[in-house]
């Protein structure tokens, strides 16, 4: 009998992938980490639910304590970032260094098992000609989260299944029903998990860095209000900034060694391409030369015709969009696809406003 250690957060959807697979004649094994003490699906709440799904399907349970390398991992990795003036995307960073790696490293030397398995919506196949994993968009575009799977080595992706990504979120809703899962009616999660414990990303963030007032101040230096603390705006933000002006203006720039916003109007909050750092080029070796592609440089935008420019370091490209686009934010990750096939991804470099 195939075995497989499953993520399980408490969420519908692992609850689905875990009794789907079981279903399948899968012996499955349930595992939640514990991220930190609180509300949330991935907390406490999630544990208790978690363990009542593997009690229903007369499966074991472990919880592994991994709150240290949450905290060292994502915490301070976001902090660090606000303070430098950035605006990190915990997700991807949370997915390979806190979830991912750590799930297959238990389950290949602590049970034994060489396959792990989430509630992800994703796909992934195999190309024999390069001999590599591909990692593909799901097929419910509403709910394809590949975004933030596009730093997972070949080695993750060889030993991880999506059992939901040839579903929509509807079908999983109705196969949780038909399951007769206690999690089928659970609501999802609408923010990041810091973000639904401590209510908002600026209480969160307000418990590491001191706020400090400053000014808000237009590219020619001029100043035009003040601020409460740079790690309260991010790069396109509009509103909440507090300044009256004849035409709407945007958070162009961060300078935190000045503690000043700096802001704009949209023309100038567009940029014809960025720089990234950190590359993982997710289901192709990093080519040599440039690559025709379309890139999502947040999560919900639509991709965008670009050209993948290779740079000297191997773990840096620069993009060139066809068209300037508004809010490329430091700290996020730009991704790449070529129709369906997720071709790689990184972070982008602060800029000069």
């Amino acid at each position: 009998m195939k075995k497989v250690v499953v993520g399980l957060s408490g969420g519908v959807d692992s609850s689905v992938a875990a009794a789907s697979l079981h279903h399948q004649g899968y012996q499955v094994v349930g595992l939640t980490l514990w991220l930190m003490k609180g509300k949330g699906q991935c907390c406490s709440e999630g544990m208790v639910d978690a363990a009542k799904l593997c009690e229903d399907l007369g499966v074991p349970h472990h919880v592994v304590d991994t709150r240290e390398l949450f905290q060292t991992q994502i915490v301070d990795y976001l902090v660090a970032g606000y303070q430098a003036g950035v605006t990190p995307l915990p997700c991807s960073q949370c997915n390979r260094t806190v979830k991912f790696g750590p799930m297959l490293s238990y389950a290949q030397a602590e049970l034994g098992i060489e396959a792990i398995a989430t509630g992800h919506y994703a796909r992934i196949t195999y190309d024999p000609d390069s001999e590599r994993y591909q990692l593909r968009r799901a097929i419910d575009r509403h709910k394809d989260q590949s975004y933030f799977l596009y730093d997972l080595t070949q080695n993750h992706l060889a030993h991880t299944l999506f059992p939901l990504g040839e579903q929509t979120k509807a079908e999983t809703r109705q196969i949780a029903a038909a399951f007769n899962l206690h999690t089928a009616d659970k609501p999802e999660s609408q923010d990041l998990c810091l973000v639904e414990r401590h209510g908002s990303m600026q209480t969160f963030l307000d418990q590491y860095i001191r706020p400090q007032a400053g000014e808000i101040v237009n590219q020619a230096g001029q100043v035009l209000g003040h601020h409460q603390g740079v790690h309260h705006y991010t790069i396109g933000q509009r509103k909440g900034l507090g300044v009256a002006a004849a035409q709407p203006l945007y958070v162009i720039g961060l300078d935190p060694v000045m503690n000043r916003v700096i802001v704009g109007d949209r023309d100038t909050a567009q940029q014809p391409e960025c720089t990234l750092q950190r590359v993982n080029w997710s289901s192709l070796a990093a080519p040599s030369a440039p690559l025709r592609a379309e890139v999502q440089i947040r999560y919900r935008s639509a991709a965008v015709p670009v050209t993948v420019v290779p740079l000297a370091e191997p773990d840096r490209v620069k993009l060139i969009f066809d068209q300037p686009q508004f809010g490329i934010t430091p700290g996020q990750a730009a991704v790449w696809y070529q129709d369906d096939l997720l071709i790689g991804g990184g972070i982008i470099e602060r800029f000069t406003a």
